[in-house]
């Protein structure tokens, strides 16, 4: 039969995801709308958002915050444009992103001396034999198949090249080793639930001495630079942003970070997020027609839960539809390029009772489409 409980949000969308519990627009600080970003309304706002994520997230000393142009895309990629070629680059890829990072390396960049390390959705490569000779670029969370790294026991405390690490669907959720990260980015998008066209950036110490002390051989876009004069640009790390931000979105984010620590902080966000993971992995384990699109249990994202059906690609995108036409879940079906399923948010945005209220009509709907 049909459930009669609903979610009160139905939105478990991995990106962007849902506002947190409680969000509501006039919430927002919006004494900054209408300033320039330069103003000292406005670089206070923007500094505030680089140091308050740092003490959130607890980042080492001498770690720096920026916010940057583009989403996780535009953080990603100034970085690779502005460090990568000072040495041989190994690649790991094991969903939609990480190829797309493989890409740029390989076809836009075209470095010659790279060494890649590829797996199958579901899996993750073995990232033991990446070299820290090398630098290194890797997701640490596949957003697109329900896939994390379990631990940085595989990075070297005396690694010569940089760990590159796109943590969009991370940060916020998981415990980040950031001793073992040189550079970490992600957007606002995603755990915070907040809104989109910005990206974060961390440097550790040793990612900006490479910056300093290395030139790439091609031109540099404005919104790329991250150093003048063979020096760091420090200004991008106290909220003097290369381009215009929204400050509306500036405003959101800060919002986001003040409810993570009204939750605890980020010990608080994290435990949410695997409190819903829970949810999932009980009704999982109680039925044989869906799976974990994550091989191993130790691998399964507790933010982007990546799942499997047994059902034809066609059925499971009726099964998608039911859901959405019922407005007890949206936009949950996988990315395009994964495999046929469901792709279920669970940060700590979602709440638990949520999740609990949407189980049964996944039961429902894979009845209605499988008779």
């Amino acid at each position: 039969m049909k459930p009669s409980l609903k979610p009160t949000n139905p939105n478990f969308s991995s990106g962007p995801c849902s506002k947190r519990p409680g969000y509501s627009i006039d919430s927002l600080d919006i004494s900054i709308l209408g300033r320039s970003h330069r103003s000292s309304i406005g670089k206070k706002a923007l500094g505030r958002a680089c140091a308050d994520t740092a003490e959130i997230l607890g980042l080492p000393e001498g770690y720096r915050v920026g916010v940057v142009p583009a989403s996780d895309t535009g953080a990603v990629e100034m970085i690779m444009w502005s460090v990568l070629g000072a040495r041989p680059v190994d690649v790991c890829a094991w969903e939609s992103f990480g190829s797309g990072w493989l890409t740029d390396v390989t076809k836009q960049l075209k470095l010659d001396n790279v060494t890649t390390h590829v797996a199958d959705y579901g899996l993750l490569p073995d990232l033991t034999q990446t070299n820290p000779d090398h630098d290194i670029v890797f997701t640490w969370n596949g957003t697109t198949s329900g896939v994390k790294v379990p631990n940085a026991d595989w990075i070297s405390d005396d690694r010569k090249g940089l760990t590159i690490c796109d943590a969009t669907s991370a940060v916020f959720a998981m415990q980040l080793p950031w001793e073992k990260l040189d550079v970490v980015t992600y957007s606002w998008q995603k755990v915070l639930g907040g809104e989109g066209a910005h990206g974060m950036l961390i440097l550790s110490p040793r990612a900006i001495e490479r910056l300093e002390s290395y030139t790439p051989a091609w031109p540099m876009p404005k919104i790329f630079r991250l150093t003048k004069g063979g020096k760091l640009i420090e200004g991008i790390f106290r909220g003097e942003t290369i381009n215009t931000p929204s400050m509306l979105c500036v405003a959101d984010y800060l919002d986001g970070l003040d409810w993570i620590r009204s939750i605890g902080g980020l010990q608080g966000a994290i435990a949410k997020s695997e409190n819903n993971l829970s949810i999932i992995q009980k009704f999982v384990d109680e039925r044989e027609w869906i799976h974990f699109l994550a091989q191993d249990s130790g691998q399964i994202s507790n933010t982007s839960v990546c799942l499997t059906l047994d059902l034809e690609p066609d059925q499971v995108k009726k099964m998608v539809k039911s859901l959405d036409t019922e407005a007890v879940a949206f936009d949950i079906g996988a990315y395009r390029d994964a495999p046929a399923g469901l792709r279920i948010w669970c940060g700590a945005t979602v709440e638990v009772s949520d999740l609990e209220a949407l189980m049964p009509w996944l039961d429902w709907a894979y009845d209605h489409v499988s008779r």
